[in-house]
């Protein structure tokens, strides 16, 4: 209950700092909406000429892009502190987290909330909220269950995601660019079918980094779409949980890297 207690009142610190501006927060929580909506632009103007993709349609598409978005930027929001960890090792200042008796994982989570990611949050949402209007769903309690699931889930791997782009740091003291093509890159990816994908790339984003675990599957047993890749039905409604299970192994994994950190003697 004293780490809950502690992490809140760290937020509440990184609140009120980001708030002392308020009109230059709100100004750019407006530029951030907007410039993410032009990836629904492009996706609208890519259905506006062909129709369809395959067997998938606009709301379909668009209620994936929906769950994307709002995931990652939960997960960018409360990750931030990881995302920007690697300013930590090449200034020494993660030598004194080591110094207090708190975890280190728990002092990054807590260092940074960016509230600027509402832009994306609030548009992903009005995005999803469009496509499940628009386009024939039976809504029953159970479905309801499984799209809050996704994006939990979602948020959960993305967050897992910032954690290993930190971990890289210890040994290299900067982030590693190639973290993008599966942070951000993944988020650009899962707005579209995975099944539109090559065989190679399916896999790896099933098996290696299950992203399409977090959206594509549970969007077909909500639109009772049978799956063109072959996956069984009973597997759509359990996949997010791949997204928790993914973000333990990368907490798992950040206490490897906190083992073998030997400081940068800045």
């Amino acid at each position: 209950m004293s780490n809950i207690r502690l992490f809140f009142r760290y937020l509440k610190i990184s609140i009120q700092s980001q708030m002392q501006y308020k009109i230059s927060f709100l100004l750019q929580t407006i530029g951030h909406f907007f410039t993410t909506f032009i990836e629904l632009i492009g996706i609208v103007f890519l259905f506006s000429r062909f129709g369809s993709l395959l067997e998938w349609n606009l709301p379909e598409v668009a209620f994936l892009y929906g769950m994307i978005n709002i995931s990652f930027a939960i997960a960018e929001s409360i990750g931030r502190g990881f995302d920007l960890f690697s300013e930590q090792v090449k200034t020494g200042q993660f030598d004194r987290l080591l110094l207090r008796p708190r975890g280190t994982a728990f002092q990054v989570a807590a260092s940074e909330l960016q509230l600027l990611r509402i832009g994306r949050f609030l548009q992903g949402l009005l995005v999803l909220i469009w496509a499940a209007n628009t386009a024939v769903i039976k809504w029953s309690f159970p479905r309801i269950l499984l799209l809050l699931f996704g994006i939990t889930g979602g948020s959960a791997l993305f967050y897992g995601l910032f954690i290993i782009q930190a971990i890289f740091s210890f040994w290299s003291t900067e982030t590693l660019e190639l973290m993008n093509i599966v942070t951000y890159g993944g988020n650009e990816t899962s707005q579209f079918p995975i099944s539109l994908y090559n065989k190679w790339f399916q896999r790896f984003f099933i098996f290696v980094i299950p992203l399409a675990c977090i959206n594509f599957f549970p969007m077909l047993a909500i639109f009772e779409k049978k799956c063109p890749i072959g996956s069984p039905e009973w597997f759509q409604w359990i996949s997010p949980v791949l997204g928790f299970i993914f973000m333990f192994l990368c907490s798992q994994a950040w206490k490897f890297g906190v083992k073998h950190y030997r400081s940068t003697g800045s």
